[in-house]
Protein backbone atom coordinates (compact mmCIF):
# COMPACT_ATOMS: atom_id res chain seq x y z
CA UNK A 1 0.00 0.00 0.00
CA UNK A 2 1.41 3.42 -0.99
CA UNK A 3 1.38 5.98 1.79
CA UNK A 4 1.97 9.70 1.86
CA UNK A 5 4.18 11.09 4.59
CA UNK A 6 4.79 14.67 5.65
CA UNK A 7 6.32 17.04 8.15
CA UNK A 8 5.04 20.20 9.79
CA UNK A 9 7.06 23.39 9.44
CA UNK A 10 5.94 26.64 11.03
CA UNK A 11 7.29 29.78 9.38
CA UNK A 12 6.99 33.48 10.00
CA UNK A 13 9.77 34.40 7.59
CA UNK A 14 11.83 32.30 5.23
CA UNK A 15 14.67 32.22 7.75
CA UNK A 16 12.78 31.32 10.95
CA UNK A 17 11.43 27.78 11.06
CA UNK A 18 10.25 25.55 13.85
CA UNK A 19 9.75 21.88 13.07
CA UNK A 20 8.43 18.96 15.04
CA UNK A 21 11.77 17.48 16.07
CA UNK A 22 12.19 20.57 18.26
CA UNK A 23 8.78 19.91 19.73
CA UNK A 24 9.84 16.32 20.38
CA UNK A 25 12.76 17.73 22.35
CA UNK A 26 10.35 19.79 24.46
CA UNK A 27 8.32 16.64 25.06
CA UNK A 28 11.45 14.84 26.25
CA UNK A 29 12.23 17.73 28.63
CA UNK A 30 8.71 17.52 30.04
CA UNK A 31 9.11 13.78 30.63
CA UNK A 32 12.64 13.78 32.10
CA UNK A 33 13.26 17.24 33.54
CA UNK A 34 16.82 17.03 32.17
CA UNK A 35 18.49 18.34 29.05
CA UNK A 36 21.04 15.49 29.22
CA UNK A 37 18.32 12.81 29.32
CA UNK A 38 16.24 14.60 26.68
CA UNK A 39 19.24 14.77 24.35
CA UNK A 40 19.75 11.00 24.67
CA UNK A 41 16.09 10.37 23.85
CA UNK A 42 16.31 12.67 20.82
CA UNK A 43 19.58 11.06 19.67
CA UNK A 44 21.51 14.34 19.65
CA UNK A 45 24.39 15.81 21.63
CA UNK A 46 23.91 17.83 24.78
CA UNK A 47 25.23 20.94 23.00
CA UNK A 48 22.79 20.53 20.10
CA UNK A 49 19.90 20.09 22.54
CA UNK A 50 21.01 23.15 24.50
CA UNK A 51 21.32 25.27 21.34
CA UNK A 52 17.86 24.23 20.13
CA UNK A 53 16.25 25.00 23.48
CA UNK A 54 18.02 28.32 23.64
CA UNK A 55 16.75 29.18 20.18
CA UNK A 56 13.20 28.17 21.11
CA UNK A 57 13.38 30.29 24.25
CA UNK A 58 14.85 33.26 22.39
CA UNK A 59 12.27 33.15 19.62
CA UNK A 60 9.34 32.64 21.96
CA UNK A 61 7.17 35.46 23.25
CA UNK A 62 7.63 34.11 26.78
CA UNK A 63 10.12 31.63 28.30
CA UNK A 64 9.45 28.01 27.39
CA UNK A 65 12.15 26.40 29.57
CA UNK A 66 12.72 27.01 33.29
CA UNK A 67 16.08 25.87 34.66
CA UNK A 68 17.01 25.14 38.27
CA UNK A 69 20.51 25.47 39.72
CA UNK A 70 22.41 22.30 40.69
CA UNK A 71 22.49 18.80 39.24
CA UNK A 72 24.27 17.51 36.16
CA UNK A 73 25.26 19.91 33.40
CA UNK A 74 24.06 23.01 35.22
CA UNK A 75 20.83 21.78 36.82
CA UNK A 76 17.47 20.40 35.85
CA UNK A 77 15.12 21.88 33.27
CA UNK A 78 11.34 21.89 33.00
CA UNK A 79 8.72 23.48 30.84
CA UNK A 80 7.13 26.67 32.04
CA UNK A 81 3.35 26.90 32.09
CA UNK A 82 3.61 28.73 28.76
CA UNK A 83 5.86 25.96 27.42
CA UNK A 84 3.36 23.30 28.46
CA UNK A 85 0.58 25.23 26.76
CA UNK A 86 2.64 25.53 23.58
CA UNK A 87 3.50 21.80 23.65
CA UNK A 88 -0.17 20.83 24.00
CA UNK A 89 -1.01 23.10 21.09
CA UNK A 90 1.57 21.39 18.89
CA UNK A 91 0.25 17.97 19.88
CA UNK A 92 -3.20 18.98 18.68
CA UNK A 93 -1.70 20.35 15.49
CA UNK A 94 0.16 17.09 14.89
CA UNK A 95 -3.04 15.08 15.43
CA UNK A 96 -4.83 17.21 12.81
CA UNK A 97 -1.86 16.78 10.47
CA UNK A 98 -1.98 13.00 10.87
CA UNK A 99 -5.73 12.98 10.15
CA UNK A 100 -5.09 15.07 7.03
CA UNK A 101 -2.48 12.57 5.79
CA UNK A 102 -4.76 9.62 6.55
CA UNK A 103 -7.52 11.20 4.44
CA UNK A 104 -5.09 11.82 1.58
CA UNK A 105 -3.83 8.24 1.78
CA UNK A 106 -7.36 6.90 1.52
CA UNK A 107 -7.90 8.97 -1.61
CA UNK A 108 -4.52 7.97 -3.05
CA UNK A 109 -5.07 4.24 -2.56
CA UNK A 110 -8.52 4.48 -4.14
CA UNK A 111 -6.74 5.51 -7.36
CA UNK A 112 -5.09 2.28 -8.44
CA UNK A 113 -3.03 3.83 -11.23
CA UNK A 114 -1.50 6.48 -8.96
CA UNK A 115 -0.95 4.02 -6.14
CA UNK A 116 0.74 1.48 -8.41
CA UNK A 117 2.92 4.19 -9.94
CA UNK A 118 4.08 5.37 -6.51
CA UNK A 119 4.87 1.83 -5.42
CA UNK A 120 6.75 0.99 -8.59
CA UNK A 121 8.89 4.16 -8.45
CA UNK A 122 10.04 3.17 -4.95
CA UNK A 123 11.61 0.00 -6.33
CA UNK A 124 15.38 0.10 -6.49
CA UNK A 125 17.18 -2.51 -8.58
CA UNK A 126 20.16 -2.77 -10.89
CA UNK A 127 17.91 -3.79 -13.81
CA UNK A 128 17.68 -0.87 -16.24
CA UNK A 129 14.36 -1.96 -17.71
CA UNK A 130 11.37 -2.02 -15.38
CA UNK A 131 7.79 -2.29 -16.63
CA UNK A 132 4.59 -2.21 -14.65
CA UNK A 133 2.01 -4.54 -16.15
CA UNK A 134 -0.56 -7.22 -15.50
CA UNK A 135 -0.59 -10.92 -16.27
CA UNK A 136 -2.83 -11.55 -19.29
CA UNK A 137 -2.32 -15.28 -19.88
CA UNK A 138 -0.59 -18.20 -18.20
CA UNK A 139 0.61 -21.42 -19.80
CA UNK A 140 1.43 -23.75 -16.93
CA UNK A 141 3.75 -26.72 -17.26
CA UNK A 142 4.93 -29.44 -14.91
CA UNK A 143 8.10 -27.51 -14.06
CA UNK A 144 7.90 -24.03 -15.57
CA UNK A 145 5.12 -21.59 -16.38
CA UNK A 146 5.07 -19.07 -19.21
CA UNK A 147 3.36 -15.78 -18.43
CA UNK A 148 2.27 -13.07 -20.83
CA UNK A 149 2.65 -9.61 -19.21
CA UNK A 150 0.76 -6.74 -20.82
CA UNK A 151 2.80 -3.57 -20.25
CA UNK A 152 0.70 -1.37 -22.57
CA UNK A 153 -2.32 -1.83 -24.83
CA UNK A 154 0.09 -2.38 -27.73
CA UNK A 155 2.84 -4.35 -26.05
CA UNK A 156 3.29 -7.62 -24.17
CA UNK A 157 6.37 -9.41 -22.92
CA UNK A 158 6.83 -13.06 -22.02
CA UNK A 159 8.32 -14.26 -18.73
CA UNK A 160 9.18 -17.75 -17.59
CA UNK A 161 9.13 -18.76 -13.92
CA UNK A 162 9.07 -22.07 -12.15
CA UNK A 163 5.64 -23.41 -11.33
CA UNK A 164 6.66 -23.38 -7.66
CA UNK A 165 7.51 -19.67 -7.83
CA UNK A 166 4.23 -18.94 -9.57
CA UNK A 167 2.30 -20.61 -6.77
CA UNK A 168 4.37 -19.04 -4.01
CA UNK A 169 3.85 -15.55 -5.45
CA UNK A 170 0.20 -16.19 -6.38
CA UNK A 171 0.89 -15.13 -9.96
CA UNK A 172 -2.52 -15.41 -11.56
CA UNK A 173 -4.24 -13.73 -14.48
CA UNK A 174 -4.94 -10.09 -13.67
CA UNK A 175 -2.23 -9.77 -11.02
CA UNK A 176 -0.09 -6.62 -11.29
CA UNK A 177 3.65 -7.20 -11.53
CA UNK A 178 6.85 -5.33 -12.27
CA UNK A 179 8.84 -7.01 -15.04
CA UNK A 180 12.59 -6.34 -14.94
CA UNK A 181 15.16 -7.02 -17.66
CA UNK A 182 18.84 -6.13 -17.49
CA UNK A 183 20.01 -3.99 -20.39
CA UNK A 184 22.88 -6.43 -20.92
CA UNK A 185 20.34 -9.22 -21.56
CA UNK A 186 18.84 -7.41 -24.56
CA UNK A 187 20.15 -8.26 -28.05
CA UNK A 188 19.57 -5.93 -30.99
CA UNK A 189 18.95 -6.68 -34.64
CA UNK A 190 18.06 -4.77 -37.79
CA UNK A 191 16.18 -5.90 -40.87
CA UNK A 192 13.23 -8.25 -41.39
CA UNK A 193 12.80 -12.00 -41.58
CA UNK A 194 14.55 -12.79 -38.32
CA UNK A 195 14.44 -16.40 -37.17
CA UNK A 196 15.29 -16.48 -33.48
CA UNK A 197 14.57 -18.64 -30.45
CA UNK A 198 14.01 -15.71 -28.08
CA UNK A 199 10.40 -15.49 -26.91
CA UNK A 200 10.51 -11.71 -26.72
CA UNK A 201 10.91 -9.98 -30.07
CA UNK A 202 10.04 -6.32 -29.65
CA UNK A 203 10.09 -4.02 -32.67
CA UNK A 204 10.50 -0.31 -32.23
CA UNK A 205 12.44 2.79 -33.21
CA UNK A 206 15.92 3.73 -32.08
CA UNK A 207 15.52 6.79 -29.89
CA UNK A 208 19.04 7.47 -28.63
CA UNK A 209 22.59 6.11 -28.73
CA UNK A 210 25.10 7.01 -26.04
CA UNK A 211 28.64 5.75 -26.56
CA UNK A 212 31.12 5.02 -23.82
CA UNK A 213 34.73 3.91 -23.99
CA UNK A 214 33.78 0.31 -24.83
CA UNK A 215 30.01 -0.06 -24.80
CA UNK A 216 27.04 1.85 -26.16
CA UNK A 217 23.74 2.46 -24.38
CA UNK A 218 20.85 2.17 -26.83
CA UNK A 219 17.35 3.43 -26.04
CA UNK A 220 14.47 2.02 -28.12
CA UNK A 221 10.96 3.45 -28.26
CA UNK A 222 8.34 0.70 -28.29
CA UNK A 223 4.70 0.90 -29.40
CA UNK A 224 2.58 2.45 -26.66
CA UNK A 225 5.25 4.93 -25.57
CA UNK A 226 7.41 2.55 -23.51
CA UNK A 227 11.18 2.53 -23.89
CA UNK A 228 13.68 -0.29 -23.63
CA UNK A 229 17.41 0.03 -22.94
CA UNK A 230 20.13 -2.23 -24.30
CA UNK A 231 23.88 -2.24 -23.72
CA UNK A 232 26.00 -3.45 -26.63
CA UNK A 233 29.63 -2.97 -27.67
CA UNK A 234 30.62 0.01 -29.79
CA UNK A 235 31.81 -2.43 -32.44
CA UNK A 236 28.34 -4.03 -32.59
CA UNK A 237 26.75 -0.59 -32.88
CA UNK A 238 29.04 0.16 -35.82
CA UNK A 239 28.34 -3.20 -37.48
CA UNK A 240 24.60 -2.56 -37.20
CA UNK A 241 25.06 1.00 -38.49
CA UNK A 242 22.74 2.26 -35.77
CA UNK A 243 21.24 5.71 -36.31
CA UNK A 244 18.50 7.56 -34.49
CA UNK A 245 15.03 7.02 -35.93
CA UNK A 246 15.79 3.72 -37.64
CA UNK A 247 13.59 0.62 -37.11
CA UNK A 248 15.22 -1.82 -34.74
CA UNK A 249 14.33 -5.09 -33.06
CA UNK A 250 15.11 -5.97 -29.45
CA UNK A 251 15.32 -9.60 -28.38
CA UNK A 252 15.58 -11.23 -24.98
CA UNK A 253 14.76 -14.61 -23.50
CA UNK A 254 11.71 -15.20 -21.33
CA UNK A 255 14.06 -16.54 -18.69
CA UNK A 256 15.77 -13.12 -18.58
CA UNK A 257 12.60 -11.48 -17.26
CA UNK A 258 12.42 -11.17 -13.47
CA UNK A 259 8.98 -10.63 -11.95
CA UNK A 260 8.11 -8.81 -8.76
CA UNK A 261 4.66 -8.25 -7.32
CA UNK A 262 3.53 -4.64 -7.77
Amino acid sequence: MANLEGQIWLTETTSKRLKLDQIDLLQAIAETGSITAAAKIAGISYKTAWDRLERINNLSERPVIARSIGGNMGGGSNLTSYGKKMLNGFKQLQEQHNLFLENLNQQLNSLDDVSNFVKSTLLQTSARNQFLGSISTIEAGSVNAELQIRISPEQQIVAMVTEQSRRDMSLNVGVSVVAMIKASSVTLAVGDGLQVSARNVLRGTMLKLDRGAVNADVCIELPGGKTLSAVITNKSADNLALTEGMPITALFKASSVILMLA
